[in-house]
């Protein structure tokens, strides 16, 4: 193309990614490539593009044109080296910690985490892999957790769903200072809001699902390489992956043993809905966050309510670390009734706003909490991380703001 990409916006980038380079018939979106496994008229061609020697495809579970593309639109929405992309956000957890991690390894991670990463950090202890969490809105708390055996450190850039904001940039001096990996899970915010590569993060994880998808129609999980981390320094990596440049040793990991061993592949059909889906994710974003702070700062202001939890809120612990870091301040949060009202009662009565466990769609979804997404991990751990038992999470969507408030209005009144 005639331009460089990197001098344009954040949308035009993303709008025009596909056609940076051929696409056949001239179609304007990368189409769908649904075929498994892939021909080539050379032997010599087929066995270096097993080897790593030359860029090509061998068979759909290491990926596909269509998934390509959908990497590389993830890779220049977040500033990266390269992307893996995995069939949920999960998996794409999970790829770090089976492809990257060995036992007797440790890992520093945050405190409060979405329920599902928090169980299967909570998993790692059976093969062998030390977890210590931590609070990581103070960087003095994953210093002080750090051993010899650490290997990388964990955290989310918001927490879901009390939002707690981690003190990324200084972890982010902390990992580079001890040589650590270090892993920042997007979603919460979405390239949108936050590059993690500007705080010195390694390895960048997106639930596609949520935000860049934004439709609640597909899932998808990716693992960004910032090219931040020196991989020689790292002593996880497998000797067949060694043999091409440092930078690429880890996501040539990730892809052979998180990705191609363990079968998570993203599908083509779903690769491209996301990739339809992230064509307004600035769009999105910015009505969705207007719509989470005002909708937050009525709530607050209601006689009906103990508490809000938003990093947009004047009273949040984090507020100014949110307001330094984010373009904006997200669009989930989360309130806690007084006590004698009845949660249920008020979901109940919501009309507008849907009851659901997603977040990042364009609708606005509501859900108890402790009730539900974290009701496996017990009273205990909730306590632990703050969760009430009145706590209901509201993932804020693209409505007309006056809807939402009318909504709430009938349903707390």
């Amino acid at each position: 193309m005639s331009h460089d990409t990197q001098t344009r916006g954040f949308t035009t980038a993303i709008l025009h990614s596909d056609r940076a380079s051929a696409i056949e018939h001239g179609a304007l979106h990368k189409p769908l490539h649904v075929s498994v496994a892939y021909g080539y008229k050379d032997a010599h061609a087929l066995a270096a593009v097993f080897q790593n020697r030359q860029a090509g495809f061998v068979y759909g579970r290491q990926g596909n044109p269509t998934s390509a593309a959908l990497e590389a639109k993830v890779t220049a929405m977040e500033g990266g080296l390269a992307t893996v992309s995995f069939a949920t956000g999960m998996a794409a957890i999970g790829a770090i910690a089976m492809a990257l991690l060995k036992a007797g390894d440790h890992v520093v991670s945050s405190a409060f985490l979405f329920g599902n990463t928090n169980s299967l950090l909570g998993t790692l202890a059976d093969h062998g892999i030390d977890v210590t969490f931590v609070d990581a809105t103070d960087a003095g708390n994953v210093e002080r957790a750090i051993t010899p055996a650490t290997r990388l450190v964990f955290v989310e850039t918001i927490a879901n769903p009390r939002t707690q904001v981690a003190d990324l940039a200084r972890i982010g001096a902390v990992c580079r200072s001890r040589g650590l990996l270090y892993v920042v899970d997007n979603t919460m915010t979405s390239p949108w809001l936050f590059r993690p590569r500007e705080v010195g993060a390694s390895l960048i994880v997106n639930a596609l699902t949520k935000y860049i998808g934004g439709h609640g129609n597909a899932l998808a999980g990716t693992v960004t390489d910032t090219g931040l981390f020196d991989w020689t320094t790292y002593p996880n990596i497998a000797d067949s992956y060694r043999s091409q440049k440092p930078a690429m040793w880890g996501i040539t990991q990730l892809r052979k043993k998180g990705l191609r061993d363990f079968g998570a592949t993203l599908s083509p059909e779903q690769a491209h809905a996301i990739a339809i889906g992230a064509e307004t994710l600035a769009l999105r974003m910015d009505r969705q966050c207007a719509n989470a702070l005002a909708l937050a700062r009525w709530l607050e202001a209601r006689p009906e309510v103990a508490a809000v939890h938003y990093p947009g809120l004047a009273s949040h612990p984090q507020h100014a670390l949110a307001t330094a870091l984010f373009r904006a301040p997200g669009a989930l949060f989360s309130f806690e009734l007084r006590d004698g009202l009845d949660a249920f009662a008020v979901l109940n009565r919501l009309e507008v706003v849907v009851l659901s466990s997603n977040l990042g769609d364009n609708r606005t979804l509501a859900i108890p909490v402790a009730q539900t997404i974290f009701y496996e991990m017990g009273a205990a751990r909730r306590a632990e991380m703050g969760i009430a038992e009145s706590l209901i999470r509201i993932s804020v969507g693209i409505e007309d703001v006056e809807d939402l408030l009318a909504d709430f209005a009938q349903a707390l009144g």
